[in-house]
């Protein structure tokens, strides 16, 4: 049977007694876990608080907000591209916390979109660009850093999406990125599929979804990534990718399912 990251979550919070999520209309769950420690994310000595057993998004900076693989993204981005300042980055559907918000402040180029169905792409509609990231508008090579976070997951043809990615990035450029690993050694399982047409065909019984920023129905999952997403990537556009596991619980990354991954140009 495979554990999908909704079932593990619900076990924790089984186990642990804890109820529903955090702060929905409930009394506050009580402290789990707290550490002093530095974030990322915001760039500041902080305290570190899990209010539930599911760290991957309860684990969180008592500054910013931000959840562990967001500030191990951003980790990754000042360790491997230190001048991420000068550089032309793209973000795919940000949130409004956290490195996302890090990102829009300091660099000087920093690009964000949503895809929103429906609206001409490339055009700004709520403060966004409206970018599908399997059709993007940017030029060719004119992109230093994609990054996306907890994207993928939900992309019907993923491998379009890659090679977009792979086209329009710089020559040394990088998508720098988090999906949920959660099949591990276990192959990828495709959850649902689009039909030319536009039906969609669900995969898995019931349909799993995750929040969305810009939209209250929330994202479906469409793949559940195993280890082999990076031969997935390389056959899709010819480029390597690593893949980063970091546990640092001084600076606020430790969770299940937030390995970085780096594609390079």
């Amino acid at each position: 049977m495979q554990i999908t990251m909704s079932k593990f979550k619900h076990y924790l919070n089984r186990i642990y007694n804890l109820g529903s999520p955090l702060g929905i209309g409930k009394k506050q769950a009580p402290i789990l876990f707290t550490n002093p420690g530095f974030c990322y994310s915001c760039n500041r000595t902080t305290e570190f608080t899990a209010r539930q057993a599911w760290w991957r998004d309860h684990y969180l900076c008592g500054n910013c907000g931000s959840i562990p693989r967001e500030r191990a993204i951003m980790y990754s981005i000042e360790k491997f591209f230190p001048e991420w300042r000068e550089k032309v980055i793209h973000e795919s559907s940000p949130v409004f916390r956290g490195t996302s918000l890090r990102l829009k402040t300091e660099a000087k180029d920093y690009l964000p979109s949503q895809y929103f169905p429906g609206i001409e792409r490339g055009a700004t509609h709520r403060g966004f660009r409206n970018e599908d990231l399997e059709h993007l508008t940017f030029e060719d090579q004119s992109i230093d850093l994609h990054v996306t976070q907890d994207v993928f997951e939900h992309i019907f043809d993923p491998a379009q999406a890659f090679r977009e990615i792979a086209r329009t990035l710089k020559p040394g450029g990088a998508h720098i990125f988090t999906t949920p690993l959660v099949n591990k050694n276990s192959p990828t399982q495709w959850c649902a599929r689009r039909d030319p047409g536009g039906t969609i065909e669900h995969l898995i019984d019931p349909p799993e979804y995750h929040g969305n920023p810009v939209s209250k129905e929330g994202s479906l999952v469409t793949v559940h990534w195993g280890f082999d997403i990076v031969k997935f990537i390389y056959d899709s556009c010819g480029l390597f990718t690593e893949m980063i596991y970091i546990d640092a619980i001084e600076l606020g990354i430790r969770a299940e399912f937030i390995e970085v991954l780096i594609t390079r140009k």
